[in-house]
Formats: C-alpha cells, structure tokens, sequence
C-alpha cells in the first residue's frame, strides 16, 4: 500500500549551498582532484565511495594530517557521483566530472559545510535543499494523516491528500525549475527522484535524451533510458494495454469492451486499507457520473475469490470487476507496472491514458473537468 509520501529516495545530508570560487574548470582529463579541511576533527577515516544504480563501491580510504587537511588525486573515465564519508559523522554527495573540488567542513558546526569548485556538486547542494524542504513539509502530513485515519475522519483524510497533491504539484515544478537552471549539468539526474515519472513522463523522457547526447556512454543514463522505456507504453497519451481477465462469475471481460466511455482502471484489493477507505469516494462519483459516460473497471490483486466477492458486496461497488487472483503477480499488475495499490488509471473514449493516479479530490477534480 502507497504511503502519503511519494519520495523515492531521502538525502542523509545537509549542506550549505555557496558560489563557487576557487577551483576552476578544466578540459576533462580523466583525473579530478579531491581537497579539504576538517576542523574539531574526531579520530576516523575519510571514505570515497562510487555510487551506481543506489549501490556504492568504495574507492579510497584518505587519512587527513594532524591539521585536518586532506587530498585525492580521483581516476575516472567521464562524469559520476560520489560519496565522502567523514569519519562516519557527515556524509557528501559529489558530482564529479571535470572540475575539482574542495571540501571545508567543521565538526562541531553541523552547517558549515563549504564546498568550492565543482559547479555540479554544488548542483547537487540545490537538489538537497529542495529535498529538505519538501521532506519536511511531507513529514508533518504524514501525521496529521496517520491522526485522521485513526479517527476515520475522512474530510481531513480528503484535506490532507489535496494538500499532499499539492505539494508533490508544487515540488515536481520547483525541480523543473531547477534543472532548467542548471545549464545541462549531469547532476540534474540526481534531482529525477522527485519528479512523479507519471505525470512528468515528457519531461524526463526529453531531460534523459539531452543527456544521452551530451555525456554518450554515461551508464547512469543508459539505464535511465532503458527504464523509461519500459514506461513509454503507460505514458498519458498512449493507448492503454489490454485486460482480459475473468470477472467474478469466471466470464472474461475485456477492458476494450468499455470504449466509448471515459474508463477509471482501478487497481484495488479487499486486503488494502488505503483502497478500502477510498471506495466510498468512488462510488459516490460513479453514481454521479454514471449516466453521463463514466465507467470504472476494477482489476483486484486478491489472492481468493471469498474475499473478492465479499468486499465487492460490502463495499456496494456495482461497477465491472475483473481479477486472476494472483496478487502481485497478476497479468495485469505486471502490464501496468504495478507495485503499490491503490493505483488508477484514467482513460477517455478511445481508450488513451489522459490521466495516472487519481483518487479523493484529485479524482473529483478530474471528473468534473470532463462532464462539468
């Protein structure tokens, strides 16, 4: 089940952002310099790390002078990012390419973190402020949520996902914003979690090709491309794969059948609270959109036919209902990609995707933007 959160991954870091200064940019020669000074330094070891695909591989173990200073002549074959472990206190996130850079840091003062030279690590210091910022923000809904499922208050359930809608609407801008701003910078890639690849497919299907093009050969985003190729088929626009699955009498049902009308797939269970609590939502619009051309199909990841039937009946959901009772592992979940429910997906008459994700307010929204 999706938590209200959508973050995908969470910085362990916070740094100061400064202009750089210092270092300058050089024609890439395959080596970058690491540099710095540590002050209220506690006994320990610096770590360099290479980050690949959340998976890191150490590099070097650098011991710092007496006095704190330290220095790394780094090999590499064209742009990456990197992790300097100090002494187990502070992480740093670098994005290293063909500038330097030197680290000034002092153990007693959690931000004061300096860094000087690499425009792209300093990139990266934007991307984790923004993170920061909205991680914060998300972290305090999350318990006003937690309060209001506990007491079942569903018109605080409803204020707090438009909220949490809103933010994530107003994060996924703020990135967009960013990354425009980085001037074709790799690090940009480092800022691609906190975009929702549902809704911003285009831009990071347009953000990756630049990249492919300028930094041929940079496996960060090779594997990018191969995975936003998997995603291309469910992009909005494109016309949405077919279902064919046994509806609870054991008749095979077609999602195709419903064209003609504006269709809401929903992936659902009889197990998922979250989609349990979100039903009487859709049935209140169902009821009032029925008529006027909106159709919901309900594809259940229920591993037994009982407990299928029975939420259906408890729930009052007269809508068309389809499931191999497979859980995860249905044909269906596997076709749209489905990892976490509830998940929907919205389609008009001719059976192309025009919308991903929507439920509570969203869902309302959408719908009186298309019969009101």
């Amino acid at each position: 089940m999706k938590n209200l959160s959508k973050v995908l991954f969470v910085f362990s870091f916070s740094l100061l952002l400064i202009s750089c200064g210092g270092v300058g940019k050089k024609e890439f020669d395959g080596e970058v310099v690491i540099s710095g000074k540590l002050s209220h330094m506690p006994e320990g070891k610096i770590v360099l790390s290479a980050l690949n695909d959340e998976m890191s591989a150490t590099i070097a173990e650098i011991i710092p002078s007496s006095n704190g200073k330290f220095e790394y002549k780094l090999t590499l074959e064209g742009p990456g990012f990197y992790m300097l472990n100090l002494m187990d206190k502070k992480e740093v996130r670098l994005a290293l390419y063909d500038e330097d850079v030197e680290l000034i840091y002092d153990f007693s003062d959690e931000g004061s973190l300096v860094l000087k030279g690499s425009q792209d690590s300093q990139y990266m210091l934007q991307i984790e402020a923004l993170m920061k910022e909205y991680e914060e923000s998300i972290n305090g809904l999350n318990n006003e949520y937690f309060e209001a499922m506990s007491a079942r208050d569903q018109d605080k359930i409803r204020d707090i996902q438009l909220r949490a809608m809103n933010l994530e609407s107003d994060l996924g801008e703020k990135v967009k914003e960013l990354v425009g701003n980085m001037n074709g910078s790799f690090a940009a890639l480092a800022a691609l979690p906190m975009i929702n690849p549902k809704k911003d497919f285009q831009f990071m299907d347009e953000l990756v090709t630049k990249m492919n093009q300028k930094y041929p050969g940079f496996k960060t985003v090779q594997n990018l491309m191969v995975q936003l190729d998997e995603m291309r088929a469910l992009s909005v626009g494109q016309v949405a794969p077919e279902i064919s699955l046994p509806d609870p009498s054991g008749k095979i049902v077609n999602l195709s059948d419903l064209r003609g009308k504006y269709v809401l797939i929903d992936f659902w269970a009889a197990w998922c609270r979250p989609c349990r609590e979100e039903n009487p939502n859709v049935v209140r619009l169902y009821n009032q959109y029925k008529d006027k051309g909106f159709e919901v199909f309900g594809v259940s990841l229920d591993r037994t036919h009982e407990a299928w039937v029975k939420a259906i009946e408890d729930d009052h959901l007269t809508w068309t209902h389809v499931s191999d009772l497979k859980y995860f592992n249905s044909v269906a979940a596997a076709t749209y990609q489905i990892n976490a429910i509830p998940a929907t997906y919205m389609l008009d008459p001719e059976g192309k995707i025009i919308a991903k994700d929507l439920r509570g307010p969203s869902l309302e929204n959408k719908l009186k933007e298309l019969f009101d």
